[in-house]
C-alpha cells in the first residue's frame, strides 16, 4: 500500500519557523500543500489505486482530494488513522461541519467528537497502528490503497517520520516497528 502524509498545513507552516503551537484549529493545506497533494496524485495516477482511507482532518481531506479524479477509486474517512492528539490543531471538526465543507465525502458514521479528548500517549497511537496494520494485511486490496493520514499515525505504523507530502510505500503484512523514536 501506499501511506502519504497530509500537505503542509498552516500549522505546520508557523510551527517550523517557531517551534510554538501556533493554536490554529483543524488547520487547512497551504498553496504549497496543495501544490504537494497535486504532485502526489500525478505521481500515482497510473499507480492501479482502488481505495483511500483518510483522516478526517481537513489537512488530509484536501490532500486526498487531487485523487478524487482518478477513476474507480473509492473513500474512505476513517477516524482511526487521525493523528495523536498533541497540539491544538489536533482538535478537528465535528462532522455536521465536515459535510458541508466535503459534501462527496461520508461522515455520518463519526461520532460528534472524533479526535482524542486530551494528549494520546504514545502507547494509544501505537494500538490503533497496530489495529489498523492487522486489518489492512488482511485485505485482498492493500497493494492498491492509499492512506492519507499524518505524521504520528504513520510514524507509529511504520517507525518512519515522513514530511508533509511524502509518499511511501509500505506492506502492512510487515512487522511492526520494534522501537518508534516519537522526538529526535
Amino acid at each position: 500500500m501506499f501511506l502519504l502524509r497530509h500537505g503542509q498545513s498552516y500549522f505546520n507552516l508557523h510551527f517550523t519557523a517557531t517551534r510554538l503551537d501556533p493554536g490554529i484549529e483543524d488547520p487547512e493545506l497551504t498553496p504549497l500543500g496543495h501544490e504537494q497533494a497535486r504532485n502526489a496524485a500525478a505521481r500515482l495516477r497510473d499507480a492501479g489505486l482502488t481505495r483511500i482511507i483518510v483522516s478526517p482532518y481537513t489537512r488530509a481531506l484536501q490532500t486526498a482530494q487531487p485523487f478524487l479524479a482518478l477513476p474507480g477509486v473509492s473513500v474512505e474517512v476513517m477516524q482511526e488513522v487521525r493523528e495523536r492528539t498533541a497540539f491544538v490543531c489536533d482538535i478537528g471538526s465535528r462532522p455536521e461541519a465536515l459535510a458541508e465543507r466535503f459534501p462527496y465525502h461520508e461522515f455520518g458514521h463519526l461520532p460528534g467528537q472524533w479526535w482524542h479528548d486530551e494528549e494520546e500517549s504514545e502507547e494509544q497511537t501505537r494500538r490503533r497502528a497496530d489495529a489498523f496494520r492487522a486489518a489492512m494485511a488482511a485485505r485482498d486490496d492493500h497493494e492498491t490503497t492509499l492512506l492519507v493520514s499524518h505524521w504520528g499515525f504513520i510514524l507509529a505504523l511504520t517507525g518512519v517520520s515522513v514530511m508533509n507530502g511524502q509518499m511511501m510505500e509500505y506492506d502492512p503484512r510487515a512487522a511492526a516497528p520494534e522501537q518508534i523514536v516519537w522526538r529526535p
